[in-house]
């Protein structure tokens, strides 16, 4: 009775091995590829140090730049309140890794527009807090409520190591 008992269980567990097994192909799954947006080389988090003629004004400040998804050579750039209160469109060349725009509403501070220029990322140009090897992004800007006042933002891209977060 033991050997029909053992028998019985294997070929069960044989059986539910083979329904697993089957189970696992990639059917229906094909729609769910990995897409890449026209500015990925481009897009990621900096902590970004802002600067003007008298010195360092805000440190590791958190920006975002991300892909507008329009298909036309834009991305957003967004500091989310946490340095000059930006966020807006940038004319992309994602061949040269180079942004830029002129009198781009501001959508942090309405009314107000902003212009940057000699915008650049850099890749594996900067190191991070704890010493890892990362992207460099640089770029000079000038808000329509003080103008002629031109901010150089300079930093680099956050690598998600705990260790390089501010």
């Amino acid at each position: 009775m033991n050997i029909l008992k053992n028998n019985i269980n294997k070929i069960l567990l044989g059986v539910f091995m083979i329904t697993i097994v089957s189970s696992c192909d990639n059917n229906g799954y094909d729609d769910y590829a990995k897409e890449e947006t026209p500015s990925i080389e481009m897009n990621g988090e900096w902590y970004i140090d802002i600067s003007d003629a008298s010195g360092v004004l805000v440190q590791h400040s958190h920006h975002v730049t991300y892909d507008t998804n329009d298909g036309n050579n834009t991305m957003y750039i967004n500091d989310n309140k946490d340095g000059w209160y930006l966020k807006g469109k940038l004319n992309v060349d994602t061949s040269n890794l180079t942004f830029s725009v002129a009198n781009e509403d501001n959508l942090l501070d309405p009314g107000s527009t902003f212009t940057i220029t000699e915008g650049k990322i850099l890749k594996n140009a900067a190191h991070s807090k704890g010493g890892n090897v990362t992207d460099s992004i640089y770029f000079k800007g000038e808000f329509s409520y003080d103008p002629g006042n031109i901010l150089i933002f300079s930093g680099h891209k956050r690598t998600g190591f705990l260790e390089d977060n501010y």
